[in-house]
């Protein structure tokens, strides 16, 4: 594939993503996505001869991509999970303030909307949810805690992530999130809230 039709891949991509993250599947629309691009209606079928599922599948895993390489990032500048976890916490609220609470999670209203009927979207999403759990829990391992315990404890702070980032979402409202900061170290068992970086609301 030449120079331009990597830029107008991307751009696709880039489209959906915007859009799957504020909409769901359901409520991306092919025609915005092309607007947004600015690329023909003959590019997308070119790129993404599957339509509508394999451009979705390819904008959840550049999401997936880009925010598992912000967590692997966490990692290993926090202190301790604790604050890895907190750190997810304050890089979802950023992404949900900065959008007016229609975005948060890159994945969550995709999942909601059709993981369970879509099996490329569910075998997506489930890929990228677990490499963000399995990040948690090779930090909870280095940690100290057997493997059994650090898998069940990655994949119960990620539920606590994704929860408050859906109840922020419905209420319009980031104190869930904030409550949710303050319930890590309970969770986990250790460690000491750390200041979020964005202001509260």
């Amino acid at each position: 594939m030449g120079t331009r039709g990597t830029v107008t891949r991307t751009r696709l991509v880039d489209g959906a993503r915007e859009q799957l993250e504020a909409h769901g599947y359901a409520g991306t629309d092919l025609d915005q996505v092309l607007a947004a691009s600015g690329a023909p209606r003959g590019s997308l079928y070119f790129h993404f001869p599957g339509g509508k599922d394999e451009l979705v599948a390819a904008a959840l895993e550049a999401a997936g991509a880009e925010t598992g390489a912000r967590i692997r990032e966490l990692s290993e500048e926090a202190p301790d999970a604790v604050a890895l976890v907190q750190g997810m916490i304050d890089l979802f609220a950023a992404r949900m303030e900065e959008s007016g609470f229609a975005g948060g999670c890159p994945l969550a209203a995709t999942a909601l909307d059709v993981s369970a009927t879509n099996e490329l979207v569910h075998t997506v999403c489930r890929r990228v949810y677990s490499s963000w759990q399995a990040t948690l829990a090779n930090r909870l391992v280095a940690e100290g805690r057997g493997a059994e315990d650090a898998d069940a404890d990655a994949w119960s702070a990620l539920s606590l992530v994704e929860g408050a980032l859906l109840l922020s979402r419905a209420t319009r409202s980031r104190s869930p999130l904030d409550r949710a900061r303050g319930s890590v170290s309970r969770l986990l068992g250790r460690g000491r809230p750390v200041p979020p970086r964005q202001g509260r609301r």
